[in-house]
């Protein structure tokens, strides 16, 4: 059996989120529109999904043509069937991962960042899979005191904590 490992370079719109997961049924793309539309009103954001069956086409949603031509880009990409793509705006992933997590399609997230995002996935002659994400850098250090009051004070001012 060939089997290739690739990093795959994930290019998104500037001043979005992104989510990507496997998913596993045709309605997903859908049922996506439906948890973020409902979810979070004022978001901007498309939905991209792979088939993994014929016909094999991306299925794509959203209420933001660039950013539904921007998940087909990521998802041309990573080439692999079964994985979804949205790309928010206006919300984080935060308002939305856990009604995406409780959608029946869903089997996993790998990523939901706003980081330089990779997609490691593997090849074999059958085709392409996600084996994981690298998202953002790695780690500088531990927080300071300073450190973690600014993380705190970040959290009430955005509305996060009280």
């Amino acid at each position: 059996m060939n089997l290739e490992m690739h990093a795959v370079k994930i290019e998104y719109p500037e001043g979005c989120n992104i989510i990507l997961g496997q998913s596993h049924f045709i309605k997903t793309a859908e049922d996506l529109y439906e948890i973020v539309a409902t979810t979070v009103p004022q978001a901007r954001f498309g939905i991209a999904f792979t088939e993994a069956s014929e016909p094999c086409l991306i299925r794509t949603d959203g209420n933001d043509d660039s950013l539904v031509k921007g998940g087909v880009t990521v998802l041309k990409a990573i080439g692999a069937g079964h994985v979804f793509c949205i790309l928010l705006r206006d919300a984080y992933p935060i308002n939305v991962l856990n009604q995406i997590k409780n959608c029946p399609e869903v089997c996993r997230i790998y990523c939901a960042t706003a980081n330089p995002l990779q997609v490691i996935v593997a090849s074999t002659l059958q085709g392409w899979g996600v084996l994981g994400v690298i998202d953002g850098f790695p780690p500088k250090g531990v927080e300071t005191d300073a450190d973690r009051r600014e993380r705190r004070d970040l959290l009430r001012r955005i509305g996060y904590k009280r």
